[in-house]
């Protein structure tokens, strides 16, 4: 069963979609795909009950999901095209799917383990795009396979232990990383109280109490974000900003973060 979480995410990655674009179609084949959520729920499972990790199931990839789609508006708004579109191999709209299909789909290998996961998890989300993206765009070849490679690169690069060359992919990095704030750290902290390698992730993750994405002053994306403790920190300096470097989108976002109360650090 959904949790409300969910349902609240759904509608959030919904409402930002225009109403009969492919984009909203591929949403909703996503958010209703039995296969999809049995395997977020058990990489979860995986995550935080066997590798004493944080989220990792169906509410942080509907999470990153949103905040992919909030980072490719902000940049279409500013004037900025994606890669498919300046490279006139596809539509604004093919990368928005690109960078929704690997965005919802990036963390199905933690159904097997952390190692690799991003490689695993391929082997798992190809059949599905393939599947999924023959129902949303039958017979249109070449739109199909530009969408797959854009989200499979997303998917491929979404640990940051790799280049990725394409600015869809690289916003599904940034957007992976944004996803920090302490309900994320929620289960896993109640669960288990007993110090276990991966506790950074929790504690640091349980500090974060907002992540905001937002119009820049400089650049077209701002993550500002609100911390309880300093060892949230932690989160912006190990995990957030080694995504943003390895990132095409790096340009184009500014980080600010800072403990409540405290002057906000300005990273980028």
């Amino acid at each position: 069963m959904k949790s409300p979480k969910e349902y609240h995410l759904e509608r959030q990655l919904l409402a930002l979609l225009q109403e009969g674009s492919d984009s909203k179609r591929l949403a909703a084949l996503l958010i209703g795909d039995p296969e999809i959520e049995a395997i977020q729920e058990y990489a979860n499972s995986v995550s935080i009950k066997r590798l004493n990790y944080n989220d990792h199931g169906p509410v942080h990839m509907r999470q990153v999901a949103v905040n992919a789609v909030k980072m490719f508006f902000l940049l279409k708004d500013a004037g900025i095209q994606c890669s498919l579109e300046r490279e006139e191999t596809g539509s604004a709209e093919d990368s928005l799917c690109g960078i929704l299909l690997g965005a919802f789909l990036h963390d199905l290998g933690m159904s097997i383990g952390r190692t690799d996961h991003e490689l695993t998890g391929l082997v798992i989300a190809r059949p599905i795009m393939d599947r999924i993206l023959s129902v949303l765009l039958p017979g249109q070849l070449g739109r199909k396979i530009a969408i797959l490679s854009i989200a499979t690169e997303g998917v491929l690069g979404h640990m940051a232990n790799r280049k990725v060359h394409s600015l869809e992919a690289g916003l599904l990095l940034v957007a992976d990383g944004c996803d920090m704030e302490k309900g994320r750290a929620r289960i896993p902290m109640s669960i288990n109280s007993t110090p276990k390698t991966g506790d950074i992730h929790k504690y640091s993750a349980n500090s974060i109490e907002k992540v905001t994405l937002s119009k820049g002053e400089g650049e077209p994306i701002l993550v500002d974000v609100e911390m309880s403790s300093d060892v949230g920190f932690f989160q912006i300096e190990e995990v957030l900003l080694p995504k943003i470097s390895m990132s095409a989108a790096k340009q184009y976002v500014q980080v600010h973060a800072g403990v409540i109360g405290q002057e906000r650090k300005r990273y980028l």
